[in-house]
């Protein structure tokens, strides 16, 4: 049988390819982006009452109604928004196929998409799929700052959507108000369609705030967000999410969606619908995972690693500059191998695989689990 892959170049992600590897060798995996703790007993007795009480059949398509009320309720209280649960929210499961569902529904064969890189691995295939050209735009380390001048001069009569990542994974880093200003004035007078990935929103450090284009007007009137109740809420593997959007632009959404999944899991939706109703759930994230990265932090000081302070997302880059000049990938094996520690190598997110001696850790694990990490980085 003879066909021709409409994703050459794709092979397996360097999440699987850590994590196979810490798996087999026994070591501390601060590589792939799960907690290293349960979510909220509550919130798992709430999930298990929902199937108790026969939730269990295909919910609305666009959502459990009471979940969407929260979302929009959450957003709009948070950032000045206006949302309608009705139409302009919509459940999914998890942020990666909300994302998906997004270019699937607007991206044709020749449409430009922007894309900053380091990124996340899930945009690039999804524009390629559908028959989209990647613009990628490289970010420099250490500091990962958008050069928006460049963005400007990437923007074509064919550029059809722009993708944004804040706080940024892998990097750690976090747009703020004068980036939102210029992208504003950037698109201003386009056409082109803004997705905002924000699934770390609740996770920013140091007395910072999330500036989600939520809190811009003509920003939100172009945009998509995208959010994970999984990362949040410490359940990845429930594949929960959202997206939030204007009614015209949910409603080309709605068409795709109805056909890829129709509808996200009927008892963790309503479990969130209660959950939501209390914002300490999610607005106490910000001190406690900051306390995880400052324990991180403060326990491999005396080490070789080289540190720019994570500003959000449960990541932190460490520059290895001053141990080795071994390829990030090779050094992040030897890590694994020799040392038992997993870490994911970020040149595989760059553009042309550009290396700049970074590796990505996640602090995202309980205290122990931290305290041997470091103990090993510090001997490295």
């Amino acid at each position: 049988m003879h066909f021709t892959s409409k994703l050459p170049d794709v092979g397996t992600t360097i999440f699987t390819v850590m994590s196979k590897l810490a798996h087999q060798e026994g070591a501390i995996n601060l590589a792939q982006g799960f907690p290293g703790f349960d979510s909220d007993p509550k919130l798992q007795q709430l999930v298990t009452k929902a199937m108790s009480d026969g939730y269990n059949q295909y919910a609305p398509m666009p959502g459990v109604y009471g979940l969407r009320e929260q979302i929009a309720n959450k957003i709009n209280t948070l950032y000045g928004s206006d949302y309608h649960p009705e139409s302009e929210v919509t459940v999914t499961a998890g942020a990666t196929q909300a994302i998906y569902t997004i270019v699937s529904a607007f991206i044709r064969p020749e449409d430009e998409v922007i894309v900053l890189k380091p990124a996340y691995d899930c945009y690039e295939p999804a524009v390629t799929v559908n028959g989209g050209t990647i613009v990628p735009i490289q970010l420099k380390a250490p500091l990962y700052k958008v050069n928006w001048s460049a963005v400007e001069r990437a923007i074509t009569p064919k550029t059809k959507m722009l993708f944004i990542n804040t706080p940024h994974n892998p990097t750690g880093t976090i747009l703020d108000k004068e980036d939102m200003m210029e992208l504003s004035r950037i698109l201003k007078g386009t056409d082109i369609i803004l997705l905002s990935d924000e699934v770390y929103e609740h996770i920013v450090f140091d007395g910072k705030k999330h500036e989600s284009v939520a809190r811009y007007p003509e920003l939100r009137a172009r945009s998509f967000i995208t959010a994970s109740f999984g990362k949040t809420f410490h359940n990845t593997g429930w594949k929960m999410g959202y997206t939030v959007a204007p009614k015209a632009l949910m409603e080309e959404f709605q068409k795709v969606h109805q056909f890829n999944v129709f509808s996200a899991h009927h008892p963790s939706q309503k479990a969130f619908a209660t959950y939501l109703k209390e914002p300490e759930h999610y607005l106490k994230l910000n001190d406690f995972f900051q306390q995880k990265r400052d324990l991180f932090l403060d326990l491999i000081k005396d080490s070789r690693f080289k540190v720019t302070p994570a500003a959000g997302t449960y990541f932190q880059m460490l520059d290895y500059s001053e141990i080795t000049q071994e390829e990030d990938v090779e050094f992040a094996k030897r890590l694994t191998k020799d040392h038992k520690v997993a870490s994911i190598p970020t040149s595989v997110f760059n553009l042309h695989q550009e290396d700049f001696k970074m590796l990505r850790f996640c602090f995202a694990k309980d205290d122990e689990t931290l305290k041997k990490a470091a103990t090993i980085l510090c001997e490295i």
